[in-house]
């Protein structure tokens, strides 16, 4: 059995939930969970280090349960065989909200799970017409800008801890120049609000991303699908992770 924890918010939430189940389907047995705070950035997860307030909601396939737990716990709970970081969205594009906060996290977490492989997971940029400027205005309400931005900003991080990277932000910004998820041009969106994974194809695009970094097996070869799903948009999905994630 492979152990995945994430340390996260709502980004993760949405990439591990159909993980264990696309895990399933490929006979690989996965036991994922995610330690969420909405919105959560790096700093407030590096506070948690040194604290013991019980701050995190322990998810399973994106899902809350009925457990909560500090930062501590969480990372004790199992032998992680994993163990992913990430930023909050708003901050994705900004260099110094990185620094030094994942490089606490990390050294924090190798003390705690020495024989976890550590990962950074690359999260997404806004839906084109995302409507929180308060959020989207750093990018100058620019998709393709905060793409850029934090596509630079979580290189440095991953290489300030030398993990390497979890591709979704590549994954959903190369569907989207795709004719079925053009959205400026009456595609899908992938966004279910404008920020958050769509609960059918955006989430099993970045969760796809996920089988095929960490478990390193390929995805086209994996049957499950969410329900209600297009065969052919499924296929389309497993084909861009899959170049994306072998490059």
């Amino acid at each position: 059995m492979i152990k995945i924890l994430a340390v996260g918010n709502s980004f993760s939430q949405d990439a591990t939930a159909y993980l264990d189940r696309i895990c399933e389907s490929a006979n690989v047995n996965a036991f994922v969970r995610n330690l969420y705070i909405g919105g959560c950035p790096l700093e407030l997860h590096a506070k948690a280090i040194a604290d013991d307030t019980v701050l995190y909601q322990y998810q399973k396939r994106g899902e809350g349960t009925d457990r909560m737990v500090t930062l501590t716990e969480g990372l004790l709970l199992e032998n992680w065989d994993i163990v992913t970081f990430q930023q909050k969205s708003h901050y994705s594009g900004i260099k110094d909200t990185y620094f030094p906060h994942i490089t606490a996290l990390s050294e924090y977490a190798k003390k705690l799970c020495p024989n976890a492989k550590q990962y950074v997971h690359k999260t997404w940029a806004y839906e084109h017409d995302f409507d929180r400027t308060e959020l989207f205005s750093t990018y100058n309400n620019d998709q393709i800008l905060m793409y850029t931005r934090l596509s630079e900003a979580y290189t440095l991080a991953a290489a300030a801890i030398d993990s390497p990277i979890i591709p979704s932000g590549d994954v959903i910004q190369t569907l989207r120049t795709k004719k079925p998820f053009d959205y400026l041009n009456g595609g899908l969106s992938l966004c279910r609000d404008g920020f958050h994974m769509s609960l059918d194809y955006g989430r099993y695009a970045t969760a796809a991303a996920w089988y095929e970094t960490i478990i390193g097996k390929d995805i086209r070869e994996t049957t499950y699908a969410p329900k209600g799903t297009d065969p052919d948009l499924i296929s389309l999905i497993r084909e861009t992770v899959h170049d994306i994630c072998n490059k």
